[in-house]
């Protein structure tokens, strides 16, 4: 691969990474708060797998954590220039300062990120640990949409060439599509207006998918993850990785009819709250609060439509690289940090806490939360455990289910026979009165 960063919707090269700005930020963002809580680092490590780094790599980090602290350095100065009339000149010269150590860290970075996608294969193979501290750190944006690419496998898929010819085709979903679009992003510059072009190709590639994979058609929640691949990369790339995460990272089994999936992933949810968590677990309880009540749309839109997009686009770098594994960490990561809260309120105080409080929490330090997500306790042999043993609930449940509807069959059978008898006793009756009659007649004639 030869590095070629595209820009937001797909279209073009970037420019050098000092003039970027992030795609995934609200329009009323800065370009420096957006480089922050894209790129920020806390000082210390998201996980423990630095401490088997060589000398080389660690270096690598420092130069990463030295970044986001300018970058975050550079941010305050900023802000404060612009809220305060007062500014001395040493503020000024501070900034300035910053900004020149930044763009030569950025520099780094940009390099860094450049050698990672053209050396792939050796990272991947050679070099995961240090790959997954730096994926856990934030991708730079600008490295994003090649970066998801080649996590996901979605280089070269043979798909892609079908996608102009699913276009020209009609699909049953179209209507669902078209109403649910403009419940997408709606406050994102790209997919303002009916007529916007991310409406359009937004509905293009959701349409394309309901055409492959007819079982699962459309599934309201999957716009956003479409949407979110649609501000970093062309259309026909987008389909094509959002192909691979219904295939390979268990959102087809998510997005079917059924929802199965999503079950299973409440249940093991609610097993670690139990386990975890058991004040706020019997609290939840007590005011029957349920967990799909506010997990569902954890599982089914990645956080997407939970947190503003650059700290729920943290979120999704790891989960590009490590799976559904880090909804159920961040997930339990936001309700430790709630927990003495959410004891104090009823279902409805709650529910207005999920939605109002919760998801801005992390806004200028999406780090403190990946921290957190980090140190959750999280044991992939139990969560093995829990999928058998939702299985074997789920068998039994269709078992009963099978009994009764076998019982319903029989009762229903029972109740034909006897329906069938009594018409044919009453008949019988019928015919017996006929045949005394008959008799009597003839009796009294002779």
């Amino acid at each position: 691969f030869q590095v070629r960063p595209r820009n937001p919707r797909g279209f073009g090269a970037l420019p050098a990474p000092a003039a970027m700005a992030s795609p995934a930020v609200s329009p009323d963002s800065s370009s420096h708060e957006a480089l922050s809580s894209v790129n920020s680092a806390p000082a210390c490590s998201p996980t423990s797998d630095s401490e088997n780094l060589s000398p080389d790599e660690l270096e690598l980090l420092a130069k990463l954590e030295e970044q986001n602290r300018l970058l975050e350095a550079d941010s305050k100065s900023m802000r404060s220039m612009n809220g305060s009339r007062r500014n001395s000149g040493s503020s000024l010269v501070s900034s300035s300062s910053a900004s020149s150590n930044l763009s030569h860290l950025e520099e780094d970075t940009w390099i860094l990120w450049g050698r990672i996608v053209n050396e792939w294969d050796e990272w991947r193979k050679k070099k995961e640990k240090l790959l997954k501290e730096l994926i856990r750190k934030g991708i730079p944006h600008h490295f994003r949409a090649i970066v998801w690419q080649l996590l996901c496998s979605a280089t070269d898929m043979p798909v892609k060439n079908q996608y102009s010819e699913l276009l020209k085709m009609s699909s049953p979903c179209e209507k669902l599509i078209r109403r649910d679009i403009a419940r997408t992003y709606p406050e994102h510059e790209f997919f303002k207006g009916q007529d916007s072009l991310g409406q359009e190709v937004l509905f293009n590639v959701m349409k394309a998918y309901s055409l492959v994979d007819r079982e699962v058609g459309y599934c309201q929640g999957s716009a956003f993850i479409v949407g979110l691949l649609l501000m970093q990369m062309p259309e026909e790339e987008a389909f094509c990785v959002f192909v691979r995460l219904m295939q390979e990272y268990r959102l087809r089994e998510l997005f079917k009819p059924s929802m199965a999936e999503l079950g299973l992933c409440i249940y093991q949810f609610e097993y670690m709250l139990q386990e975890q968590l058991p004040e706020l677990n019997i609290h939840f309880r007590s005011q029957s609060f349920l967990t799909s009540m506010y997990a569902s749309s954890w599982f089914l839109t990645l956080f997407l439509t939970t947190f503003p997009l650059p700290v729920a686009t943290r979120v999704f770098d790891i989960f590009m690289y490590e799976g559904l594994e880090i909804v159920f960490r961040v997930g339990m990561a936001l309700l430790q940090f709630n927990q003495a809260e959410l004891v104090q309120l009823d279902m409805e105080g709650m529910s207005q806490y999920f939605q109002k409080v919760i998801p801005h929490q992390f806004d200028s330090c999406p780090d403190k939360l990946i921290l957190r997500a980090f140190q959750v306790k999280y044991n992939p042999k139990k969560m093995k455990r829990l999928e058998k043993e939702y299985a074997a609930i789920k068998n039994k449940e269709m078992e009963e289910q099978i009994e009764i509807k076998r019982l319903r069959t029989e009762n229903r059978l029972l109740k034909q026979r006897i329906e069938t008898l009594e018409k044919e006793s009453a008949a019988l009756a019928d015919r017996l009165i006929q045949v005394a009659s008959k008799i009597a007649i003839f009796l009294f004639s002779a």
